[in-house]
């Protein structure tokens, strides 16, 4: 899947041809266990959340669903308790990481990630290769966790942002280094919901109560002009906007979350009940959730709390992170 949402996946050894389309290459490292990430015992978890669990409402018959996406039906699902943390992983977070083990990364590995044209020079951007599907999405050689924009920038100042151009394998590998895990896709709504039932977003059913931004999404018209009305272009601090009712921060807009399942647009078989749900035990692509920087009513409308996308497992952006979870 690439969109406004995040651009196609690794695919191996990534290439894009003069035409914008994506060529295949294996990628020898690919498969591979992340042993180094493994190495160093499980660090603390405090900054994780117990939520309950019990019975609530997934999905919504909201009628600016995106019907393709499966956002529906309503169903019953029933979880038992479990831990998710209050915000995303950050780039200090991250960087202890990678710091203790020598992780490398995907895009690392392959040697570029997308980053949205917007940030670019405009020199880069006319010379850039970019996907057919989303033209807004650049390759840059050198873009990754630590250079989110490529050659020449850094996270010197965004170390409370949420750490970026992280493939589901990164996230994968970060949570067993911590002793933790990825949320399911049913963890997280739970857990963005806030306690509230059905509301569009995390706080309730308007997006700006009181005249209060209350997330960090496109202002203005995409992808051509952002006003920045909340106060960001791009990404934000994972504090940066008040949290919903369970204390969670950030689960509309900033950054796309990886979360745990497989993705399908089928949900149980049907069933208007579920107990646990995980997903698929297989498919070729994984769940994100929460919208990011870059969604808006006139092409995306995915920051509301049911709004669901998908990605290659490989694939990395500027515009995708991922939260840790844990078993209650």
């Amino acid at each position: 899947m690439g969109s406004c949402c995040a651009p196609p996946g690794h695919g191996g050894k990534r290439e894009v041809s003069a035409s914008g389309r994506i060529e295949r290459r294996p990628d020898p490292t690919r498969g591979q266990t992340p042993t180094a990430a493994l190495q160093t015992p499980a660090v603390a978890a405090e900054s994780l959340i117990r939520l309950p669990g019990g019975t609530f409402a997934m999905g919504t018959a909201d009628r600016d669903a995106n019907r393709g996406d499966g956002e529906g039906p309503v169903r019953e699902v029933e979880l038992p308790p479990f831990r998710i943390g209050a915000s995303q992983v950050t780039n200090r977070e991250f960087d202890q990481f990678v710091s203790l083990t020598g992780y490398r990364t995907g895009a690392e590995r392959f040697g570029w990630s997308f980053v949205f044209a917007s940030f670019l020079p405009a020199a880069l951007r006319r010379g850039a290769q970019r996907p057919d599907a989303a033209p807004w999405w650049c390759r840059v050689d050198g873009a990754t966790w630590r250079a989110p924009e490529g050659p020449g920038s850094d996270v010197a100042t965004r170390a409370d942002h949420p750490a970026v151009h992280v493939d589901h394998g990164d996230a994968l590998a970060y949570c067993a280094w911590a002793g933790l895990r990825l949320p399911t896709e049913a963890e997280w709504e739970y857990a963005a919901r806030g306690g509230l039932h059905q509301a569009r977003y995390p706080w309730g059913d308007e997006l700006a109560p009181g005249g209060q931004h209350r997330c960090n999404i496109w202002r203005g018209r995409f992808p051509t002009r952002n006003t920045a009305e909340d106060g960001f272009a791009g990404t934000c601090p994972v504090e940066a906007f008040p949290p919903n009712g369970f204390g969670i921060f950030g689960t509309s807009g900033n950054v796309w979350e990886w979360c745990a399942d497989w993705w399908s647009v089928e949900h149980g078989s049907g069933k208007r009940s579920l107990h646990n749900p995980a997903g698929p035990a297989a498919g070729q692509s994984r769940v994100m959730r929460g919208g990011s920087y870059l969604c808006h009513d006139s092409y995306c409308n995915r920051y509301r709390v049911a709004a669901r996308t998908s990605n290659d497992p490989d694939s990395s952006s500027g515009n995708v992170g991922f939260r840790c979870a844990a078993d209650g």
